[in-house]
């Protein structure tokens, strides 16, 4: 009874301070406000996760077809470093021609593999949570792929990398290398190449490759305007 009175004595008050219908209005804001925050957060977290869709499948169009590695210099894929260091001499003894084929094979088996990582990519991007939603939202241009790939490389890599091995297969990747390091162990006074292993070499080489470009087109909807290309993207990046 008396925890009934203290209501009534409390509403008669808010009523004569505010008025019926401000109350109402009082009312209705208290309960809507935890909807609106919740839905606020929800369309940050949908809109992010679609920028990071729209960014991969621009990205793989551009990487997944001919020379797409191969003549972006942003992301071609060179030779291994311990190769690189005597690639000098490797030419000078009229190895140059195998070494642009080697390279060119790397860089095609890179473009074939290129479009198997989009389901890949997909179903990693559903798990980034709404409070990491809205911390990415706030942080740089290329704040959702570096956090996609901190949270996933591993796990994309390991995915990622069978589909390379079997591209690379096609283009005789691996042969082309054993053929070079054979060439060079009948020269005199040549170094025998290192053991590399290329499956690994290419396959980290491509995914970060996919992860520049990725961090590209996240930056290009952050900052353009014109690359938000839907309606969702258009309010969340405004």
């Amino acid at each position: 009874m008396k925890k009934r009175l203290i209501f009534v004595t409390l509403f008669v008050v808010l009523i004569c301070n505010h008025g019926y219908a401000d109350l109402l209005n009082l009312l209705k804001d208290n309960l809507n406000e935890p909807s609106s925050t919740k839905s606020s957060t929800s369309k940050i977290d949908l809109g992010l996760k679609e920028a990071l869709k729209v960014g991969i499948k621009k990205t793989i169009k551009s990487l997944g077809k001919n020379n797409g590695y191969f003549a972006n210099q942003n992301v071609k894929i060179l030779l291994p470093e311990d190769i690189r260091k005597t690639e000098t001499v490797l030419r000078d003894i009229g190895l140059g021609p195998k070494l642009d084929e080697f390279t060119l094979s790397m860089n095609r088996a890179a473009e074939k593999a290129a479009p198997l990582a989009t389901d890949i990519f997909l179903t990693a991007i559903t798990e980034i949570s709404f409070d990491d939603a809205a911390k990415i939202l706030k942080g740089g241009n290329t704040a959702a792929t570096d956090y996609l790939k901190n949270k996933t490389y591993t796990k994309l890599f390991d995915l990622f990398q069978p589909a390379v091995r079997k591209a690379m297969n096609d283009y005789k990747v691996t042969k082309k290398f054993e053929a070079i390091n054979d060439k060079v162990q009948s020269v005199p006074y040549v170094n025998k190449l290192p053991n590399i292993d290329m499956d690994k070499y290419v396959s980290s080489k491509a995914l970060d490759g996919l992860f520049y470009m990725l961090g590209q087109e996240e930056s290009n909807i952050r900052t353009n305007p014109k690359a938000r290309v839907t309606d969702l993207l258009k309010e969340v990046f405004k």
